[in-house]
């Protein structure tokens, strides 16, 4: 996600003013720079996250759990910067859309940040096997899969680009398609060596969590499609995002 200095107030924002007053728009415009702080933010603890599991690199996986205070401290000011802007200025059409998506957003970006330090904990658990790294070339290709939609989702919410959005919803049935070749490899590895079992429920786990993490950017994907054009493509057949 690429973040432009003066962008609270750029594009992204584009499009005639449906609820007017100075300190409407200034309160508009911090609720934007601190979405896009809060994902910025939360993109790197993911980075990091999945590096430390494709690299074993557990000193990657503790920085990513001493994150985890400032993004809830990010997420609740969000939260009453987004109450605060809903009861004194009341905004009403596009501008309602607008504080209702930052609120949206704000919620799956910080369960992203929670996925993300979960798989931080399994990295440090999995080190206790010797063998557990290399993680399966199919985990690191699901893991590098996932982080590129998440990526995707916040750099269609940068530029509220729809089309992308749409790009990254179509893309979530890749990241299942994953998840379920995961899934088959690691129970053939149970069978094989079901001594090892608490290192393949580990990255059982591990791959739940990364098939939410993309659940997450799917459902922010969303809320860049309802700030644009207003509609709500929950539960919308695949086929039909494109049209």
């Amino acid at each position: 996600m690429q973040l432009e200095s003066g962008s609270s107030s750029g594009s992204s924002w584009d499009g005639e003013r449906m609820t007017v007053g100075r300190h409407f728009v200034r309160d508009l415009e911090g609720l934007w720079g601190g979405i896009l702080k809060l994902a910025a933010v939360v993109e790197d603890a993911l980075n990091q996250s999945v590096r430390a599991l494709c690299d074993g690199r557990t000193d990657l996986a503790a920085l990513v759990r001493g994150e985890e205070r400032d993004v809830d401290r990010r997420e609740v000011q969000i939260e009453r910067d987004c109450l605060k802007v809903l009861a004194l200025h009341q905004p009403v059409a596009s501008d309602l859309r607008r504080v209702a998506s930052v609120l949206k957003v704000n919620g799956d970006l910080e369960r992203i940040s929670n996925l993300a330090r979960n798989i931080a904990k399994r990295v440090k658990k999995l080190a206790t096997d010797p063998a557990a790294f290399p993680i399966p070339q199919e985990m690191e290709a699901m893991a590098m899969a996932t982080l590129s939609q998440v990526r995707d989702s916040l750099d269609a919410l940068t530029k509220s680009d729809a089309k992308l959005a749409r790009t990254v919803i179509t893309g979530d049935g890749d990241i299942d398609r994953h998840y379920r070749v995961v899934l088959k490899v690691l129970k053939d590895e149970i069978r094989r060596d079901p001594d090892r079992l608490n290192t393949w429920l580990r990255l059982i786990n591990t791959a739940r969590n990364l098939e939410r993490i993309a659940d997450h950017a799917t459902n922010i994907a969303e809320a860049v499609v309802y700030l644009k054009e207003g509609d709500i493509i929950r539960h919308v057949d695949e086929n039909d995002l494109a049209t």
